[in-house]
């Protein structure tokens, strides 16, 4: 089975969501955006954002977390209904990323994955380039992140 039959191009999959609370993003932030705004909500309160808020890199983190969430059981559910599920592999890049607001703590982002489009990789029998449209929301259904990957799929 390949990734089209199973999601066919234009239809956009729920994954879940990730909740961000406050002390996960300043965790988060001290190890990869020790930015002022990501790691003390005083001084974020005082910055442009207005509030303590996640980076952009780990609202892209928390897509990714919820993506193979999403994957690992679907994948699952495939091979126990006897069908043979699509390999997918590694991502060769990603394109137009784009922060649309801040999350800020207590938000709650729903990420969703649209597969565009799907052809065979030329300097690679037996594999195919997927083109996926990845994007997040918040509660109130605002785009927070949007950005467009490669997947590699195994035929």
């Amino acid at each position: 089975m390949r990734l089209a039959e199973l999601h066919p191009a234009n239809e956009k999959i729920i994954l879940g969501s990730h909740h961000f609370d406050a002390d996960a993003i300043i965790r988060y932030a001290r190890q990869f955006d020790p930015q002022p705004f990501h790691v003390d909500a005083d001084a974020a309160r005082h910055s442009l954002f207005g509030g303590l808020c996640a980076s952009g890199w780990h609202t892209c983190a928390g897509w990714m977390k919820t993506f193979v969430a999403f994957w690992s059981a679907e994948y699952i559910r495939l091979k126990s209904a006897g069908m043979v599920p699509p390999e997918l592999g590694p991502s060769a890049g990603f394109r137009k990323l784009r922060w649309f607001r801040p999350v800020f703590a207590g938000d709650t982002i729903t990420y969703s994955v649209t597969l565009l489009t799907s052809r065979p990789l030329a300097s690679r029998p037996g594999r195919l380039i997927n083109m996926i449209l990845c994007e997040g929301e918040n509660q109130h259904g605002d785009p927070v992140v949007s950005f467009e990957s490669t997947v590699l799929e195994f035929v």
